[in-house]
């Protein structure tokens, strides 16, 4: 995705509309408003500096705070104290372009048994692909640490490159599935193959097996664990209150979506698109009757959708069941209305740097992690 100067920001927001494609709900979005506007609906309190951070999750039952950093380091944050300490027991991942440590999210099942998982980069036979392991998180001694880390899942197959790993993590509503976001690896065609898993977003167990039911399991092999294809660069991944789950995808030069995720659909990538190529080459728009699942909304120019998330608290009454997109060139917050299936009315709020990660604290704060430069995590809470 090609960056855009902070100084476009603002106008990328007012030009940002719905795809094209007539299959598409209509969304309107109208002036990003920034901090100082009339309007602003946030007060921002800067909690800590990180370096390249990916991920953030909140712990069960304590609310202290795991956050990835993509060069490798996983960090807690104790939720009291505002302290930070380095987790010990991370696997080595292989930090270069958009590969490294990313995504972090503990089990279903965590104040239990202390499971966490996670997804990061590795290299082997043909190049480098995205891994899903778990681990007990360990913080009861002088330092907290991961014990017994296991990989579970593996992108296949490693390739060349270090783009478009996507690696995002969701448990499904009941705890019974994981799925996990897996990109193209800037090669296109395989999205469209699915005897292989990029391009495609995967339905597992939570020990990683192909979960039953998947709409390719008599093929058996990788096939058997596809859910979806067709994908591009998913990355941001989460099941809304009523159980739809939505992703968050960056297209090539525009055409970044916003989907509803059904199982075996194809999504059309590179076949389709609302975007075009960076060789200015054009690719079809989604259509009716092209036999792809369009977008329920699509941004041209691309505002580089880095995460996502579901908005299920009371602080913004308001906003509750709505999505919230990070958006990297965008520099943005990009709140999107959801009734259902559909996407309405968006709305963006001018970041000024780059939103790698989004989440909803325990007490319905937004809790935002910048990306580069200083690298902030930001906690949002109503104006007023």
């Amino acid at each position: 995705m090609k960056s855009l100067a902070p100084a476009l920001a603002g106008l990328l927001a007012v030009l940002a509309t719905a795809c094209s494609g007539d299959t598409a709900a209509s969304g309107s979005l109208g002036p990003a408003t920034k901090e100082g506007d009339d309007g602003w609906p946030f007060a921002v309190e800067e909690l800590d500096r990180l370096d390249e951070p990916w991920a953030m999750a909140f712990l069960p039952g304590t609310g202290d705070l795991l956050i990835t950093e993509r060069s490798g380091t996983l960090h807690l944050r104790d939720a009291g104290t505002g302290d930070r300490v380095e987790v010990a027991g991370v696997p080595e991942v292989v930090d270069a372009g958009q590969g490294g440590l990313g995504d972090v999210l503990p089990a279903p099942s965590y104040e239990q048994d202390g499971l966490v998982y996670l997804s990061w980069v590795e290299a082997g036979e043909g190049g480098t692909g995205a891994v899903v392991g778990r681990a007990v998180l360990e913080t009861g001694g002088e330092e907290p640490r991961l014990d017994d880390l296991e990989v579970i899942w593996r992108q296949t197959p490693k390739v060349a490159g270090d783009g478009h790993f996507s690696h995002r993590l969701a448990f499904s509503p009941d705890g019974e599935h994981l799925f996990v976001t897996s990109g193209d690896r800037q090669l296109g065609d395989p999205a469209q193959d699915t005897t292989n898993t990029l391009g495609t977003i995967v339905r597992l167990t939570p020990d990683g097996a192909p979960a039953p039911g998947n709409p390719l399991a008599d093929r058996g092999g990788v096939s058997a664990e596809i859910w979806s294809w067709g994908h591009r660069n998913p990355l941001g991944l989460e099941h809304a209150p009523d159980g739809t789950l939505w992703s968050s995808e960056m297209g090539p030069q525009g055409g970044d979506e916003l989907n509803v995720i059904e199982a075996g659909s194809n999504y059309g990538w590179p076949e389709v698109s609302d975007g075009s190529d960076y060789d200015d080459s054009d690719i079809p728009d989604h259509a009716d009757g092209d036999g792809f699942a369009a977008p329920a909304m699509s941004w041209n120019p691309s505002i580089s959708p880095g995460s996502l998330m579901v908005y299920g608290g009371d602080l913004f009454g308001d906003w509750q069941g709505d999505a919230f997109l990070g958006a990297l060139s965008g520099e943005a917050l990009v709140r999107v209305d959801l009734e259902g299936r559909t996407a309405g009315e968006a709305e963006v709020f001018d970041m000024g740097a780059r939103i790698r990660a989004v989440e909803e604290g325990p007490d319905g704060a937004i809790w935002v992690l910048e990306d580069e430069g200083a690298g902030r995590l930001l906690r949002l809470t109503p104006a007023g």
